[in-house]
């Protein structure tokens, strides 16, 4: 095979995030050396995953489900520090501690058949052959814009929750949020104490969560993430399916009327929104909180996708291409479902048949 060029591994890790840092942790406890059988790389500026993004007013102890890396607890933060600062530093020091030895930034460009039944990873700062392939790319780099009717003539300001600094760059407006998610509601509570007016509306009636969510709860929720991942269809949020948890603040503000939800707009006008009926709300701001979809364009030489639109799965291990391995998507995005698939990962690429050595870098 000629290599020229070309460095050769036996795993590639593209991301960096909960997913990426678990399978990396699991595959050097499996015996294989960061920087000779293993490379893990990142795009992003600095360690910390999507949380490195988050607004600065989402303080640690607003944070819900943050599950531990495995072999090592995060024990003694600040809650009323920045969650991106709490986990930023966490995830850096767990890289340090375990020598994971992650390259960033690099950005993987696409993913392709190589030689002798290896993968070609291109990347911005040159090409891997790898038997196999731990995609953790999560999603913070596809938010979901939504499209309405009419939504280029609004007046005022459009963005997505991925945007979103702090409440302060809404006082005195009038806000519209969109979506039924953990941010959006996170968002939205921030902002209705400084706005003129708020105004909340989901596509679907929000679903609230009152008791304790245990591991029995847990798994049911995850199988039906899964069995949509099974189908080939494109994951949904495990939030979707387990609902908002009932907290003192969301408590508050629904009897306060914040969370007072309208059903999804019919269209957006150049002063706000309408709706069917002949209702209209005035807005200065429109916020959409509508999620996100999953990272993989890079994978998309490979044709792993189904007619459905998604990627069929066994695990984490994609159906079309067993050397691909998809963690932090569908079921496993989740925080410990996170952990959970990184495993299950290496002991998935532990059984792919053997083949040649891998060639020495050049």
């Amino acid at each position: 095979m000629n290599y020229t060029g070309v460095r050769a591994v036996e795993v590639v890790v593209v991301g960096a995030g909960q997913a990426g840092l678990a399978a990396a942790f699991h595959l050097r406890r499996a015996g294989y050396e960061p920087d000779r059988d293993l490379v893990v790389l990142d795009h992003s500026p600095r360690p910390g995953g999507a949380w490195q993004f988050r607004w600065p007013t989402l303080t640690y102890d607003k944070v819900h489900g943050m599950h531990a890396l495995p072999g090592m607890e995060l024990t003694g933060a600040d809650p009323r520090r920045p969650s991106s600062e709490v986990i930023g530093a966490y995830f850096d020091g767990y890289e340090q501690t375990f020598g994971l030895r992650v390259h960033r930034p690099v950005s993987v460009l696409a993913v392709r058949e190589g030689e002798g039944g290896r993968l070609l990873v291109e990347t911005s700062q040159g090409p891997y052959a790898t038997r196999a392939l731990i995609n953790a790319t999560g999603t913070w780099d596809r938010p979901f814009w939504p499209r309405f009717p009419g939504q280029e003539t609004f007046g005022g300001r459009q963005l997505h929750s991925s945007q979103y600094t702090g409440p302060e760059t809404f006082r005195g407006a009038r806000v519209v949020v969109v979506g039924g998610g953990t941010s959006a509601v996170q968002q939205l509570l921030e902002i209705a104490p400084v706005a003129a007016a708020t105004t909340w509306v989901t596509r679907r009636p929000p679903v609230f969560r009152e008791g304790p969510f245990g591991e029995v709860e847990g798994r049911a929720a995850v199988a039906l993430v899964e069995e949509r991942v099974r189908r080939g269809l494109p994951p949904r949020s495990v939030v979707s399916v387990t609902g908002l948890p009932m907290t003192d603040a969301i408590r508050r503000a629904r009897e306060s009327g914040v969370l007072e939800r309208l059903p999804l707009f019919e269209r957006i006008t150049p002063a706000g929104v309408s709706w069917p009926d002949g209702r209209t709300v005035e807005a200065d701001t429109i916020l959409y909180g509508t999620g996100f979809r999953a990272a993989i364009d890079h994978l998309a030489p490979l044709k792993l996708r189904e007619p459905g639109g998604g990627i069929h799965m066994a695990g984490t291990r994609a159906v079309r291409d067993p050397r691909v391995h998809l963690v932090g998507y569908g079921p496993s995005a989740s925080t410990i479902g996170a952990n959970r698939a990184g495993r299950a990962a290496v002991r998935d690429i532990r059984r792919l048949p053997a083949r040649e050595p891998a060639p020495a870098a050049g």
